[in-house]
């Protein structure tokens, strides 16, 4: 799947993809050319987060081993981006200093996280003339967790959100792949613990699920805790175990003849053991970047005593235009292809005949036209259905109003004949009292009246006796 290329160190500039509204056949190159990184000048690069750097070496001061300049020259602006799995504590920050030969700006992240989680931080560097916009993805508690068995997953789905991306820049009618900011990881510094026999499970899973998703280049941390010999074990037993598990990892291209030679010999010092430290010791006249303990000095970039030295010229000198060329010609375009026939588009038709991605368009459309067809009939039907429920719905609930109407209609007829007879009752009963009272009132006359004469007749026959 490899498209053209030149000499390493500078890409050949792709023809930029076609401006149709249709997908470009599945494995074409159609990219904005690859950019390698300058190799680091030891001591004199400078970093600021997402902002331009301060100017580059102070006049007078003699270049370090990072300054030898790749094999071409490279263009005045290019990006990086990188990502670096490993377990907490096990050198991630230091290596990557002392590669970039900068002090990036890092908080110290805890260590109490119930999930991995990835950190991505850019900063600009600036080396002699050329400026580099550098991603740096940290893997944030990777291997902190009891439970590991999905410690990977964060990092597959950080990278298939950054080919996600791409393609659907790419699919846009109007795109510029030239403007659009890539962010696309190109390496992988996978860190491996020097500690123990082989790797460990967690090692194998995530590498085995990264292995085809980004370039991988296994090493050894802090190098300087284990002997010689059983560093070389340790290395050729990696190997074994990587190869056994069908892990592929990112083998420096033996295509060019002007680096054939040495990436097939640094081929063979994979996995790289490295040292990283900013600290600078005087041995004999010169100062240099070590570690030193009471029993000696390990210098970073003496290759008798660790292979960084190696790793930045592989990493940053020689190698970072392949790299970027693989990220898209391999990774992205297994995830491009895998995305695009999920989506009906393919490069060969059901006979393994060659087709077309207008014949694909056609197909599709005329695919998505009758299932279109077939989902308004289900709709219509359904929506019939449930104006039927509804109406029935509704129908059974008048229903119920209507029988509930009649029903209270029928005891409010009851209950006003009841108030009907009491108030008959209640007038007779009055009447009646009125009658009654009558007589009662007539009598009491009578009687009041016969009373009083009797009273009369009694005082005149007392007046007659007296007199």
């Amino acid at each position: 799947m490899a498209g053209p290329r030149g000499p390493r160190g500078l890409a050949t500039p792709h023809p930029e993809p076609s401006r149709g509204g249709h997908p470009r056949p599945l494995g074409g190159p159609g990219r904005a050319p690859a950019l390698p990184i300058p190799c680091p000048a030891s001591g004199s690069s400078r970093v600021r987060p997402t902002r331009p750097a301060s100017p580059t070496s102070p006049p007078g001061r003699a270049p370090g081993p990072g300054l030898k300049p790749p094999l071409r020259c490279p263009p005045p602006g290019i990006d990086g981006r990188g990502a670096a799995p490993g377990e907490t504590g096990i050198g991630k920050s230091t290596l990557i200093n002392t590669l970039f030969n900068t002090n990036f700006e890092e908080h110290e992240a805890s260590h109490f996280c119930p999930n991995v989680r990835l950190k991505a931080q850019t900063y600009e560097l600036q080396e002699s003339n050329v400026r580099l916009k550098l991603t740096i993805v940290n893997t944030v508690g990777f291997g902190d967790q009891i439970n590991k068995e999905e410690s990977y997953l964060p990092i597959v789905d950080y990278i298939n959100a950054q080919f996600e991306a791409y393609l659907q820049e790419e699919l846009k009618i109007k795109r510029s792949l030239f403007n659009y900011h890539d962010s696309r990881i190109h390496v992988c510094l996978y860190f491996i613990a020097p500690t123990g026999h082989s790797l460990k499970t967690l090692d194998l899973l995530t590498m085995k699920n990264l292995d085809n998703k980004v370039n991988i280049i296994p090493v050894i941390a802090k190098a300087d805790t284990i002997s010689k010999s059983e560093l070389q074990k340790f290395k050729i037993k990696l190997m074994s175990e990587l190869v056994c598990n069908g892990v592929q990892i990112y083998q420096f291209p033996t295509d060019d003849d002007t680096i054939a030679k040495i990436n097939a010999a640094m081929n063979e010092h994979l996995p790289f053991a490295v040292v990283g430290s900013m600290d600078e010791v005087k041995v004999g006249n010169k100062m240099v970047k070590a570690r030193q303990y009471p029993w000696g000095i390990v210098q970073v970039e003496n290759e008798n005593h660790c292979d960084f030295v190696k790793l930045r010229e592989m990493l940053i000198c020689t190698n970072m235009e392949d790299l970027q060329e693989q990220t898209h010609t391999r990774h992205y375009e297994l995830y491009r292809r895998c995305k695009l026939e999920e989506m009906g588009f393919t490069d060969v038709g059901p006979e393994n005949k060659p087709v077309s991605v207008q014949e694909t368009y056609e197909a599709k459309r005329h695919e998505l036209h009758g299932e279109r067809q077939r989902k308004e009939e289900e709709m219509k039907q359904m929506f019939v259905q449930r104006v039927k429920e509804k109406e029935a719905i509704l129908k059974e609930a008048e229903r119920e109003l209507h029988a509930k109407f009649e029903h209270l209609k029928r005891i409010h007829q009851e209950e006003r004949l009841k108030l009907e007879e009491r108030r008959r009752a209640l007038e007779e009963e009055r009447i009646h009292f009125s009658k009654r009272k009558s007589s009662c009132d007539i009598f009491l006359n009578q009687s009041y009246m016969a009373s009083g004469s009797n009273i009369k007749k009694d005082k005149d026959r007392k007046n007659s006796n007296f007199m």
